[in-house]
């Protein structure tokens, strides 16, 4: 009798039969597979899925997944599921020329073999193009078609032959569950069928999944327009239909097309319609699927084709005599970020979701599906997929309709990593927002807060900024959302004092009897310090990567305020909490001032009774003190190098708190700083950001962290994993750019003695140190005074390996 872990997949589409043969080849023989539609083309998207597999994408896990799949479906038996015809993206703008580069760096960072190649190799690789159209490409020689509907038989019958049951035309309706645990579904006969875990491979389904189980799955189903004409005399005779495809797959994203062959004829697929949300009310019935007609596939809207049939024209001559012959709307699902959903729910253990992954990341999606359950950890981080990475607000059908309609416009566009979003805005804003508006605050958007990158009313001060601080003059992409104030902001930090804004950085009270001994557990620091305390500290999970980073400060003795990095956070400590801890998101109730700088001392002490000098509040303490006779919680703590506090109150007093500080400041020259500065001035101290800089794929010491485990201990999660490490052979290491005014913005693959060794994380330019700074992964080979060379866009740019922290090594200015 196996004592392997009951699961049901809900979902026999690419996702649940890569999942049932993941989980089946891991040894996990009870696996039943659930679809409301008939085996094996169900009716969902895999039945009408293209099939293009582009690897490359600005996401290191995103391609890992690609890279998977390709792997995978190559390594299927019987008829072919893997075409790999290689890729070929082509530019017909000077942007899009550039941005190929852009993703060639992209390619090179993750492993990717790609080349941006001139117009005659694009006519060579793809004779059917327009020469004189054509500015360049990248082409990847390993991209491919997947045959999906080939690859989902071939893998239900090798999960089959492992033990799990496929069933077709079973619907579940209801998902039963005991005191907070998933313990079977019940189908639409009634049946019930017995389960430990139950993963949702739904697709865009997914939403009613969740439904019953009351999880809120964000995910929008979008038709997506797909057509294919008749003969072509160009393709006659070279392919047949075992074959189907020769040519690389073609990708047109200046007009949002692609191309693909299918045997003499070419399918073409656009994304520059209007969005076309699809209701599932409205769906065909999934029982009457067949190859023609599926709940997925609705009637083609020819006028929606219009302008994309004439821009395929211009670019492809051979289809100016040709006519489309077929063509339908495709149903898919898009998420408010683009990203896959993965992870269990909140609330019902046991239940998972997998949704909103495409054929091109579907075996990789798979495997870290079942790696999660099997073996508790995937080897790639997810904190970009997490299904719990968005807040309340971002799963609000509202924003999800926007933000997922938003995306499939945009899907082909060139975006700079700092592009927000124009809407919806102005979702969450700080108590000082208003404020920050009369000062001219530039505002970006992250996880629906509006933060200030900079202000317009340190402008004037242009003229006061000494030589020595004056920021060189920047290319046009690293330009973009990006102003020299930031040069102005990070002077007056350093020399004067500033005010940042740090209320959007998630805060979690922990509270209880088992507080201390809950947090003891999922963290690497020492929790059972004074009250006042404050420790930075790390969690891992169990095979010692870098879950999370916090700052955690005892309140009192049962009641921890815990500085986290987001929502994932909060579902964690949510769902390990044991009866007598309270988790509590403290976020929206609460705000922050950090007020640092050399004067910061000058500008708090007269505004309090309460003693601020060093002795009495030392680095890392806390006190409950009064500031203009406002309460606040004052932690001795600077993210950005220099004496000062983050000046915590409640909602309802941030305004007035702002202002205090902000009158009092005046004579001191005070100013309000945003996040380009910030940013410069923690990577000037070394200071290192979680799902940037490390995820859970990097260990403590691979991080340089190691410092945050306190020597002493050994019951916290990840222990034993660390305990038995082999030594790092990759570390965090940070470079100098060497002709001290080259930009970097981040994934570019860096090279050293000719072969690409690793890539970027973040950079910034060092306003104090008058040089670029970027953080990279590379060998432990690469030591101080190493050179090496960054690929930034076509440029190479030199850089070298330098000892950390470039600005006070000795933390004399923070101890002050």
């Amino acid at each position: 009798m196996s004592t392997t872990p009951r699961v049901v997949i809900i979902g026999a589409g690419i996702v649940g039969a890569n999942l049932a043969d993941e989980l089946t080849g891991r040894g996990w023989s009870r696996v039943t597979v659930l679809d409301q539609g008939p085996l094996p083309l169900t009716g969902g998207s895999t039945s009408h899925a293209p099939g293009l597999v582009f690897q490359t994408n600005p996401s290191k896990t995103m391609t890992a997944f690609a890279a998977y799949t390709v792997e995978k479906l190559l390594g299927l038996d019987g008829d072919w599921c893997f075409n790999q015809v290689g890729g070929l993206e082509v530019a017909t703008t000077p942007e899009r020329l550039a941005d190929l580069h852009r993703k060639q760096g992209w390619a090179r960072s993750w492993g990717v073999p790609a080349e941006v190649v001139d117009p005659a190799r694009c006519v060579e690789l793809h004779p059917l193009l327009d020469r004189e159209r054509v500015l360049g490409g990248l082409h990847t020689p390993t991209d491919g078609l997947a045959k999906a509907s080939r690859a989902v038989v071939a893998l239900a019958r090798r999960a089959e032959s492992r033990g799990a049951l496929f069933r077709g035309s079973t619907q579940v309706t209801e998902v039963l569950q005991q005191g907070g645990r998933v313990t079977g579904v019940r189908t639409g006969t009634g049946k019930e069928i017995p389960a430990d875990i139950v993963v949702s491979c739904a697709g865009f389904w997914g939403r009613a999944i969740g439904d019953l189980v009351g999880m809120k799955v964000p995910l929008l189903p979008l038709a997506h327009q797909y057509a294919r004409t008749g003969q072509l005399a160009e393709l006659a005779g070279r392919n047949d239909e075992l074959i189907e495809a020769r040519l690389p797959i073609l990708r047109h994203q200046d007009h949002d097309l692609y191309y693909r062959e299918h045997n003499d004829c070419l399918g073409i697929g656009t994304y520059a319609h209007r969005p076309m949300p699809a209701r599932l009310a409205d769906l065909p019935e999934v029982d009457q699927a067949t190859e023609q007609a599926m709940p997925s596939m609705l009637p083609f809207t020819e006028a929606d084709f219009a302008l994309s049939w004439e821009h395929s024209k211009e670019l492809l001559p051979a289809l100016r005599e040709a006519k489309v012959e077929t063509g339908f709307n495709g149903v898919f699902s898009f998420t408010p970020d683009n990203g896959p959903l993965i992870g269990e729910s909140p609330d019902v253990a046991g239940f998972w979701v997998a949704e909103a992954v495409w054929v091109t990341h579907s075996s990789g999606v798979a495997k870290a599906v079942a790696q999660l359950l099997v073996d508790g950890r995937s080897e790639v981080g997810l904190h970009g997929c997490d299904v719990n990475r968005f807040d309340e607000a971002q799963t609000t059908d509202s924003y999800v309709d926007e933000t997922a309609q938003r995306n499939f416009v945009e899907i082909y566009d060139v975006l700079h990593p700092l592009q927000p979003r124009l809407s919806p805005r102005e979702l969450k804003v700080s108590p000082f927002y208003a404020q920050q508006q009369e000062l001219g605050a530039y505002f970006l958007e992250a996880h629906t807060w509006e933060r200030p990158h900079w202000y317009e009313s340190n402008a004037r001060l242009l003229e006061e900024l000494p030589p020595e601080w004056q920021p060189p003059r920047r290319d046009a992409w690293s330009a973009m959302f990006h102003s020299p104030i930031a040069a102005v902001e990070a002077w007056k930090t350093r020399t004067g004092v500033a005010m940042y804004d740090m209320t959007p950085l998630k805060r979690i009270e922990v509270a209880g009897p088992g507080a201390t001994e809950f947090l003891q557990r999922l963290t690497t620091g020492k929790m059972d310090k004074s009250v006042g305390s404050v420790t930075y500290t790390l969690m891992l999970d169990a095979a010692g990567g870098i879950r999370s980073d916090l700052t955690v400060a005892r309140l009192a003795t049962d009641r921890y305020q815990v500085g986290a990095n987001g929502n994932l956070d909060l579902a964690y400590f949510r769902r390990e909490a044991p009866d007598d801890v309270q988790i509590r998101d403290i976020t929206g109730g609460t705000c922050c001032v950090g007020v640092w700088g050399p004067l910061a001392r000058d500008l708090v002490q007269p505004l309090s009774d309460e003693d601020f000098s060093h002795e009495a509040l030392k680095y890392f303490r806390l006190q409950h003190a009064s500031i203009a006779g406002i309460p606040v919680v004052a932690m001795r703590l600077s993210y950005v190098g220099e004496l000062g506090w983050e000046l915590y109150t409640s909602a309802e007093h941030g305004r007035r708190l702002w202002s205090a500080l902000w009158e009092a400041g005046q004579p001191l020259g005070v100013i309000a700083a945003g996040r380009a500065a910030f940013n410069s001035l923690r990577l000037e101290k070394g200071y290192r950001a979680w799902g940037t800089d490390m995820t859970t794929e990097h260990t403590p010491e691979e991080a340089g962290l190691a410092f945050a485990i306190h020597k002493n201990k050994t019951n916290y999660v990840g222990h034993q994993a660390l305990a038995d490490a082999e030594p790092p052979t990759r570390r965090l290491t940070c470079l100098t750019i060497d002709d001290g005014q080259s930009m970097v913005l981040g994934h570019e693959p860096v090279f050293l003695n000719g072969k690409a060794v690793g890539y970027v994380t973040s950079a910034a330019y060092g306003h104090t140190i008058q040089k670029p700074i970027a953080y990279a992964w590379l060998p432990p080979s690469a030591t101080t005074g190493t050179p090496v060379t960054i690929h930034y866009f076509d440029r190479r740019i030199q850089a070298t390996v330098t000892p950390e922290p470039l600005y006070d090594p000795t933390m004399t200015k923070i101890r002050q």
